[in-house]
């Protein structure tokens, strides 16, 4: 690998906007001390420094749709996204920095569950795109709930984007419309059955079920 060259977050970010990417947020690799180990960027990419998590919305109508439709959607838009992540990380990787990009979807699995390598949506609140919700997802203050995420990990120094205040208000209604009961007790959520319900296996291929605690929420849309 080349000598490293002049790379910084403003040229980061506009390769993240040049690729297609509507929301770019960067977090330090150091900050992601409460994720469980074997799930921090370092364990994924050894040597890793920084996080770039880059966001498409979803088309607001993907939540008023049918189940159908809302996963061709965001299988659509999980495709965007890798292709958004490895343009950025081939730039990088051209100064001369290491890279892995991480997709929304996919990870591994343990204990039966499948879990991204990281966390995007913790990911994207240490880089200041939104704040984690009551019902568990990533609420932005431009596109509500509705962002997908990718990332590229990266050895390059960036200056880390500042985590904003909480957008939640807790009102409770994602509690409540829950049927698996999931967000009573969020240190539980991954055992309460959220998964089990959410998706459900048809003729080989995984169909989504559930998604009421995203089409609830009053910040679904945004501020």
């Amino acid at each position: 690998m080349k000598k490293p060259e002049e790379l910084n977050s403003r040229m980061v970010k506009e390769y993240g906007s040049q690729a297609g990417a509507l929301v770019i947020g960067i977090a330090s690799s150091g900050d992601f001390h409460s994720a469980p180990e074997g799930f921090r960027p370092a364990d994924v990419m050894e040597g890793c420094v920084s996080v770039i998590i880059l966001g498409h919305p979803f088309p607001q109508e993907a939540i008023l749709d049918d189940p159908a439709g809302y996963i061709d959607i965001r299988n659509a838009i999980n495709e965007r996204m890798n292709d958004i992540a490895k343009n950025v990380a081939k730039r990088i990787r051209e100064k001369g920095y290491r890279t892995k990009t991480i997709s929304g979807a996919g990870g591994k699995w343990v204990d039966g569950k499948q879990f991204g390598f990281i966390s995007l949506k913790h990911a994207a609140e240490l880089a200041g795109i939104g704040t984690i919700g009551r019902n568990y997802l990533l609420i932005s203050p431009e596109h509500g709930n509705l962002l997908w995420f990718s990332a590229v990990l990266t050895d390059a120094h960036l200056v880390p984007d500042e985590k904003i205040q909480s957008i939640c208000d807790n009102c409770n209604k994602c509690v409540e419309a829950c049927p698996s009961g999931a967000l009573n007790d969020l240190a539980s959520f991954g055992r309460k059955g959220c998964s089990d319900r959410m998706f459900k296996m048809v003729n080989g291929k995984w169909e989504l079920r559930c998604f009421l605690c995203r089409k609830i929420c009053p910040h679904r849309f945004g501020e």
